[in-house]
C-alpha cells in the first residue's frame, strides 16, 4: 500500500478534526483559529477562502500571509517525530501545527501554545 503525501490532504479534510480533537477536551474552534492565525498569518476571510478552495496542506502554507518567526519555539514530538529535527520545511510547517493542536489538546495555556514572553 502506498503511503499518502500529507501535503496533497485538503485542509478543509484536516481542519474539523483539528476542532473534534480540541472541543473533546473542552476547548474550541475560536481556539484552533487562534493558534492557526498566529502560526500563519491568516485572518477570518482568508482562513475561509482557504477551506472553501479546498487547498491542499501544501498550498495552505505556501500561501501563508507570514509564518511566525517564533516557530523555532516549537520543540517536541507529534506522532513519534521531534518537529525541530524535521528536514522539509514543508512537512515541518504542518507538523508545527500538528503540535500546537496537540498542546492545546493537552491543556496547555495559550501563552505556553503561541510561545508567548509572558512568564
Amino acid at each position: 500500500m502506498k503511503k499518502k503525501d500529507i501535503t496533497q490532504m485538503a485542509f478543509r479534510d484536516l481542519y474539523p478534526l483539528y476542532i473534534q480533537k480540541v472541543e473533546r477536551k473542552g476547548h474550541s474552534q475560536s481556539e484552533v483559529n487562534q493558534i492557526i492565525y498566529w502560526l500563519t498569518g491568516y485572518n477570518d476571510q482568508l482562513l475561509s477562502e482557504q477551506i472553501e478552495t479546498g487547498a491542499t496542506l501544501a498550498n495552505f502554507f505556501q500561501n501563508a500571509p507570514h509564518i511566525n518567526e517564533n516557530t523555532a519555539l516549537i520543540k517536541g514530538s507529534i506522532f513519534g517525530i521531534h518537529v525541530e529535527n524535521i528536514q522539509d520545511p514543508l512537512v515541518q510547517e504542518i507538523r508545527y501545527l500538528d503540535k500546537l493542536i496537540d498542546e492545546l489538546a493537552h491543556n496547555k495555556t495559550m501563552e505556553q501554545i503561541l510561545r508567548s514572553e509572558i512568564s
